[in-house]
């Protein structure tokens, strides 16, 4: 689907439905803004048959996923952006081409946030000749924005796990949720980063005329990506705090397990000691034929026992 929205130098807005409106001279064009979503392959073609956009970035747009990029083409500057899907945390790639009086957004797949930035920019368009550089930060402000809801989410998943506090009953499945978290933040900051790094690349260049007119505008959105790079961090910091917690628990248990088995294994081993010499069988062992020799065995591996039991509480091996 493609669609065309174009601002008037009498500063009307209007919708088109063809490239022919566009090029009428009448319409006496201050800016325009062509979105392609889901496009076709016919549609696809106009990026070089009637933009005649460099192969380079044409290439780029076919091709998915790009990392998020700045690219410079003569009078056109192409930028590779990513989006957020709340419910599985996948990037996916909105691709803006800016030009002397025109935005061109490409994108593969529809977004919200694309159609939220067009809705705004048709109910209150910036009818100077730049103003398809503003149409650019309100597609870029409402991708950033979608972000922090999902960033948000992971939040209250480690705030619950700080507030239950530790479940050593649950203990696999707790460990294995906080990896499936950490493994989440990462996808989260594979995009962060790079976005963060495109706005600053953004911000200090000098080919863009216009850039000036929107340099606290883009600050703005460079700021946000600042504050959820450093929320991301500081969540993963937590995680590794869980992981650890978690890891010196298991350690501690299997510790108190080594310790009771060691124990017992200590206590038993006079007992069978003892059991191993009359079990023998010479014939000169005197104490075979005790008459009560089998019950002064017994009453001595009792005495051994408890002394030794006694022994290891006053040293509190049991707290």
């Amino acid at each position: 689907m493609m669609r065309i929205m174009l601002i008037t130098k009498d500063h009307r807005v209007m919708q088109l439905s063809s490239f022919s409106e566009l090029d009428d001279p009448k319409a006496h064009v201050q800016w325009y803004w062509v979105d392609f979503c889901e496009p076709t392959e016919e549609e696809s073609k106009l990026l070089d048959d009637y933009f005649h956009f460099h192969p380079l970035a044409i290439e780029d747009c076919m091709l998915y996923l790009q990392r998020p990029k700045m690219d410079h083409y003569e009078d056109v500057h192409f930028l590779v952006l990513h989006a957020i899907d709340e419910r599985t945390l996948e990037a996916t790639e909105v691709d803006l081409f800016i030009g002397k009086n025109f935005l061109v957004s490409y994108h593969q797949q529809p977004h919200q946030e694309v159609n939220q930035a067009w809705e705004k920019v048709r109910h209150k368009p910036h009818t100077e000749a730049h103003g398809n550089l503003h149409a650019a930060y309100a597609v870029m402000d409402e991708l950033v924005d979608q972000y922090f809801p999902a960033l948000q989410a992971i939040e209250d998943q480690l705030l619950e796990f700080e507030t239950e506090g530790t479940n050593e009953q649950n203990f696999r499945s707790n460990l294995n949720h906080v990896f499936d978290i950490r493994n989440k933040l990462l996808k989260l900051r594979k995009t962060f980063v790079p976005m963060r790094d495109l706005l600053y690349r953004l911000l200090n260049t000098q080919r863009i005329e216009a850039l000036p007119h929107y340099h606290l505008f883009f600050t703005d959105i460079y700021d946000h990506l600042l504050k959820l790079a450093e929320m991301v961090d500081s969540n993963r910091d937590m995680t590794s705090d869980l992981r650890d917690h978690y890891m010196s628990i298991n350690s501690n248990r299997m510790n108190e397990i080594m310790k009771t088995l060691t124990v017992i294994t200590v206590i038993f081993m006079p007992l069978t000691f003892i059991a191993g010499i009359y079990g023998m069988n010479f014939s000169n062992m005197p104490e075979l034929q005790w008459h009560a020799g089998y019950f002064l065995v017994l009453i001595v591996m009792a005495v051994l026992s408890v002394g030794m039991y006694a022994w290891f509480k006053g040293k509190g091996w049991f707290e």
